[in-house]
């Protein structure tokens, strides 16, 4: 269905060759010859990302994915961001976005409360005021991205 813009036009003719690939990076080959529909969710929101565009609007894009699969539909959102493709996600998992994004907006009660490159956005002090309990952020050893951790 991503590539269901090309329909007749002079792209239609790329569409095996793109669906083909865009099944093997998004590791979901062996539903190939099953109805769209009949996928879960998650497996659908896998093959959400064979689209040649310029923009990817991705809501709540790794929602009903394992870890595995979350991290793999970053990964390539994250890689198409770094060819050039503008990328806009829209998610609740706060540690993927930190861990994934070049700027964050963190939204409070329909208003934007912060804005700007992911590591100046996403912090103890706007987490926690924004979630109304103790958020801390923190960078763990080995790692280039910080990890949100509420307070439990």
């Amino acid at each position: 269905m991503g590539r269901s813009p090309w329909l007749r036009t002079p792209h239609e003719i790329d569409d095996a060759v793109a669906v083909a690939e865009a099944m093997e990076l998004c590791d979901v080959e062996r539903f190939a010859d099953r109805p769209f529909a009949s996928p879960s969710g998650g497996e659908r929101a896998r093959v959400a990302l064979a689209q040649d565009t310029g923009i990817l609007l991705l809501d709540e894009p790794t929602a009903a994915l394992d870890l595995r699969h979350q991290e793999d539909v970053m990964r390539i959102a994250r890689t198409r961001a770094d060819a050039g493709c503008a990328v806009v996600v829209v998610m609740h998992d706060l540690g993927l976005a930190a861990a994934y994004g070049d700027r964050a907006v963190i939204l409070c009660e329909g208003r934007v409360h912060s804005n700007g490159p992911t590591r100046d956005v996403i912090t103890s002090g706007a987490l926690s005021e924004v979630y109304g309990l103790p958020v801390t952020v923190i960078d763990l050893p080995g790692t280039t991205h910080p990890v949100v951790v509420p307070a439990r």
